[in-house]
C-alpha cells in the first residue's frame, strides 16, 4: 500500500492503516536490533524499539489482532529489561527478537478474510516464538554462533521456519494497482511536461525565421529609402509625396518587428525554463530515496552470515541518494546477489579471520552517491578476494585459453572472466551461491539498465564491486545518429568514442575491415546493415563512427550522420510490437522529429552473429551484384551443433546461409529478409517449427516462400502435423546425411546460383 498520500486517510480500513503502521514500525524493530548486536549497548536504539512495540501492541488491539498484542507485549518487556541492564541482547536473544517480528509482519500483510485460517495453520509457530520470547532471558548463548533456520533467498526478513505446503498463508492484501496508477500517472505527466518541452524548442525556428523576415524587411526598407532619395531629385511634387508618406509608414514597421521579436525571444526562454522545470519536478516525483530498495540487506546479511557460522555486518551509506524508483526496483536483486555473494565466498569464519589477523567480525559497505550525473554504487568487503591464479586455471582448464595466452592476461582482463555464464571457482555448490549463475546476472540485469559493471579484487584484503547507472530511464542523454536517412539515439553511458575514419586508413583482413584507433585495430560494422535497412552509403571520403562495446566485443559502428547529444524523455514502444531486435524505446528530437533509441547489447548480439556468418558487408567497394546471384537460406534450429552442421554444408554448396536460435528468432528474422529458403525444427523454445511454418504461411508476403522441417521425429502423425501446417519437405534428423539434405534443398529451389 502506497504511503504517499499523507492527507485523507479515510479511504483506508482501520486494518490498512494497521498494515501501514506495521511496515514502518517492525523496520524500526529490524533496524534497533541489528544495531543492537552490533553495538551492544546503543540506548537510542532500545529507545525506539520500545515506542514501536507499544505501538504495534496498540494498533493491533483495535483492529482484534490478540497475537499481534502478545507478540508486541513480550518483545516491549524484553527491551524494557534490555534498557535497565538486566538481559543483554546477544545473536540468539535476536534471533527469538526477530522471529516475532517476521510474525508480525506476515499477519500484517494477510489479506482480512485470510487471518483466521492463517492463525490455525501456523499455531505451533505461533506458540513457539510467544513461549521463546516469554523465556527469553533464558535463551542459551553457546561460545560458537548457533545457526538458526537457513534464511530464504530473498532481502525479505525470513520467518524462523516456513509453513508447511497446507498451511500456506494467503496471498498478501493487493496494493499494486494503486501502485501501478500512480506509476501511469507519472509516465503521463512526464509525456505532457516533454511534449511542452519540445514545443518550446519548436518557437526557436519560428524566431530565426522572424529574424530572416527582418533582414529582408531591413533591405526592402533601404530600397525605399533609395527610391524616395531618387524620387525627392524630381519635378513630379505628387510623386515626392507619395514617396515621402511610403517612407513615413516604413518606421512604426521597422520599431514593431524589432519590439516583437525581442518579446518572442523572452517568451520563449521563459516557456524553456519553465517546460524544463515541468520536466525535472516530474522525476523528482519518480525518485526515492536509495533506503526504500536496501532496508532489508542488513538483515539478510546478518541471517545469512549466522547460518553460515560467520559474523558479518553490513554498513550502508548514502541512503538518502535519490534514485529512480524503475530502477530501485530492477536493481534490488543485482545488489541481494552481490551480497549474498559476498558473503558466501568472501568472508571466512571468525576463527579464520582471526587466524589471518582480521576482527572476527567481516565488514561489507553498501554505499550510494551521485557522481558525474549518474548514479554510482560500491559494494566493498573486507573478506578473501579472488585469487586470480585460480581464474586463470579455470580459464585453462575449461579451454577458454591457451596456457599461453591466460599467462598473458591482466588481473582487469581475468576479472571479466566471472560475468561468464556457469564460470564458477566454487568446487561444491550451495544453497547460496556457487552453481556456475550469478554475476553474468548481475552484469545483464546492469546493462539491460545502460550502466556498467566494474570488479576489483586483492587476495587476502577484499572484494569491490563497482556499479554506475543513469540517474533515471525516464530520461536518457543520448548521441543522435543519423543512419539511412533517419534519426537514431544511442545512450552516451554506451558510447565509448565518437570519431571520423578516412577512407584511406581503412584495411582489409579475412574479409573483415578495420582502421587503428590509438594502437588497437578496431572492426567496423555497417549501422544500416545490422538494423537491416540496406547498405551503408560509401560515397564520402570520412566515415562517421561509434565506438561501442567493451573488450573483444569492440566495434566502431558506421552511421550516416553524427546529429550531437540530446536529453531524450523515453517512451516505451507499443507492447503490440513485442521486443524489436536491436531498439529499447523511443522518443521524440527537440523539434518533435521522432527517434528510435538502440538496444546496445541487442546490438552487440546481432553483430557477434553477422560476425559468425561471415555476412558483414564491405565498406569501400562492396560487390553486391554478385551478392544478389546467389541465394540465401535461414537455418532455424536450437542446436548449436545441428545448425552449425546444415549451415557449413550449405555455405560448401554456395549458399548464403543465415541462422536463428529459435522460432521466435526465426520469425523475427524471416520477415526482415529476402530468402529463398527456410530450413527449420520442430522442438524449440518460445516457439517451436509448426507454429513457425504456419505463421509464415499465412503471410502475404511470406506465403510462397519454401519450407523445410528437420525433426528427430519419424512417426507418421507428427509428418502429416508438419506437413498439414504448409511445410514443403519433412525430412527426419536420425535418416539424413549431407547428400540427403543438400538433394532435398536442391530439389526444393535448384541450385545456389541463378
Amino acid at each position: 500500500m502506497s504511503q504517499d498520500n499523507n492527507g485523507d486517510l479515510s479511504q483506508f480500513s482501520m486494518l490498512d492503516l494497521f498494515r501501514m503502521e506495521a511496515e514502518s514500525q517492525t523496520q524500526i524493530l529490524t533496524d534497533g536490533l541489528l544495531a543492537m548486536e552490533r553495538l551492544k549497548d546503543d540506548a537510542g536504539a532500545v529507545e525506539s524499539m520500545m515506542r514501536a512495540a507499544h505501538s504495534i501492541k496498540g494498533a493491533a488491539a483495535i483492529v482484534g489482532l490478540e497475537v499481534v498484542v502478545q507478540l508486541a507485549h513480550g518483545m516491549e518487556d524484553a527491551f524494557v529489561a534490555a534498557q535497565r541492564g538486566k538481559l543483554a541482547l546477544t545473536p540468539n536473544r535476536v534471533d527469538a527478537l526477530l522471529a516475532g517480528v517476521d510474525l508480525i509482519l506476515q499477519l500484517s500483510r494477510l489479506q482480512d478474510s485470510g487471518v483466521e485460517g492463517w492463525l490455525g495453520a501456523n499455531a505451533a509457530l505461533i506458540r513457539k516464538t510467544l513461549d521463546t520470547i516469554a523465556n527469553i532471558a533464558f535463551l542459551p548463548e553457546p561460545a560458537n554462533l548457533a545457526p538458526p533456520a537457513p534464511p530464504m533467498p530473498s532481502p525479505v526478513p525470513a520467518p524462523v521456519q516456513s509453513p508447511a505446503p497446507a498451511e500456506e498463508a494467503p496471498p498478501i492484501a493487493p496494493r499494486a494497482p494503486a501502485v501501478l496508477k500512480t506509476a501511469q500517472n507519472f509516465d503521463r505527466l512526464l509525456s505532457l511536461a516533454s511534449e511542452s518541452r519540445i514545443n518550446a524548442h519548436q518557437m526557436h525556428p519560428f524566431i530565426q525565421d522572424l529574424q530572416r523576415f527582418k533582414r529582408n524587411q531591413s533591405s526592402l526598407f533601404a530600397l525605399v529609402e533609395q527610391l524616395h532619395e531618387a524620387i525627392a531629385n524630381s519635378s513630379d511634387a505628387g510623386l515626392k509625396e507619395k514617396s515621402l508618406l511610403a517612407l513615413q509608414k516604413t518606421h512604426p514597421l521597422k520599431q514593431f518587428i524589432l519590439e516583437h521579436i525581442a518579446d518572442i525571444e523572452t517568451y520563449e526562454r521563459r516557456l524553456l525554463a519553465v517546460s524544463q522545470n515541468m520536466v525535472d519536478e516530474v522525476l523528482t516525483l519518480r525518485m526515492r530515496p536509495f533506503r526504500d530498495g536496501v532496508q532489508a540487506f542488513p538483515r539478510m546479511v546478518r541471517d545469512l552470515a549466522r547460518g553460515m557460522g560467520k559474523e558479518v555486518q553490513l554498513q550502508i551509506i548514502g541512503e538518502d541518494t535519490l534514485v529512480d524508483r524503475d530502477i530501485l526496483a530492477k536493481i534490488e536483486s543485482p545488489l541481494n546477489h552481490m551480497l549474498r555473494n559476498s558473503v558466501d565466498h568472501g568472508m571466512d569464519t571468525p576463527a579464520g579471520r582471526i587466524a589471518a589477523g582480521k576482527p572476527g567480525a567481516g565488514i561489507i559497505i553498501l554505499e550510494a552517491k551521485h557522481r558525474a550525473g549518474m548514479l554510482s554504487i560500491e559494494i566493498s568487503d573486507d573478506g578473501r578476494g579472488v585469487d586470480l591464479e585460480k581464474i586463470r586455471a579455470k580459464v585453462v582448464e575449461r579451454k577458454m585459453a591457451s596456457e599461453q595466452m591466460a599467462a598473458s592476461l591482466s588481473p582487469a582482463e581475468l576479472l571479466e572472466f566471472l560475468f561468464l555464464p556457469a564460470f564458477s571457482l566454487k568446487e561444491s555448490t550451495t544453497e547460496i551461491s556457487g552453481r556456475g549463475v550469478g554475476l553474468d546476472i548481475v552484469h545483464e540485469t546492469i546493462r539491460a539498465q545502460n550502466g556498467t559493471v566494474r570488479i576489483e579484487s586483492e587476495l587476502g584484503v577484499g572484494f569491490r564491486t563497482c556499479i554506475t547507472l543513469p540517474l533515471t530511464q525516464s530520461i536518457v542523454r543520448a548521441l543522435v545518429v543519423d543512419i539511412k536517412g533517419e534519426a537514431y539515439a544511442v545512450p552516451i553511458v554506451q558510447v565509448e568514442r565518437v570519431a571520423k575514419v578516412p577512407r584511406a586508413a581503412i584495411h582489409t583482413l579475412e574479409s573483415k575491415q578495420f582502421f587503428d584507433l590509438g594502437g588497437e585495430h578496431l572492426g567496423l560494422v555497417s549501422a544500416s546493415q545490422v538494423l537491416e535497412l540496406g547498405d551503408t552509403d560509401t560515397g564520402s571520403d570520412e566515415l562517421a563512427v561509434v565506438v561501442i562495446g567493451s573488450g573483444a566485443r569492440r566495434y566502431a559502428l558506421v552511421v550516416q550522420g553524427i546529429r550531437g547529444e540530446q536529453s531524450l524523455a523515453v517512451q516505451a514502444l507499443d507492447p503490440t510490437f513485442g521486443k524489436m531486435r536491436d531498439i529499447s524505446s523511443a522518443a521524440l528530437l527537440d523539434d518533435g522529429e521522432p527517434v528510435l533509441i538502440l538496444d546496445v547489447p541487442d546490438l552487440l548480439l546481432s553483430i557477434d552473429k553477422l560476425l559468425h556468418e561471415g555476412g558483414l558487408h564491405q565498406l569501400t567497394k562492396p560487390d553486391q551484384a554478385g551478392r544478389r546471384k546467389t541465394k540465401r537460406i535461414l537455418v532455424v534450429d536450437d542446436s548449436l551443433t545441428v545448425r552449425e552442421m546444415e549451415r557449413k554444408l550449405l555455405l560448401g554448396r554456395g549458399f548464403l546461409v543465415d541462422i536463428a536460435i529459435d522460432g521466435i528468432d526465426g520469425w523475427n528474422v524471416v520477415r526482415s529478409g529476402d530468402y529463398d529458403l527456410v530450413i527449420t525444427d520442430v522442438d524449440m523454445p518460445r516457439m517451436d517449427g509448426i507454429e513457425l511454418v504456419t505463421l509464415i504461411k499465412k503471410d502475404i508476403h511470406l506465403h510462397k516462400l519454401p519450407v523445410m522441417i528437420v525433426s528427430y521425429k519419424d512417426r507418421p502423425e507428427d509428418r502429416a502435423r508438419g506437413l498439414s501446417a504448409g511445410a514443403d519437405y519433412y525430412l527426419t534428423k536420425g535418416s539424413f546425411h549431407d547428400e540427403t539434405l543438400l538433394d532435398a534443398v536442391s530439389d526444393l529451389i535448384g541450385e545456389a546460383r541463378i
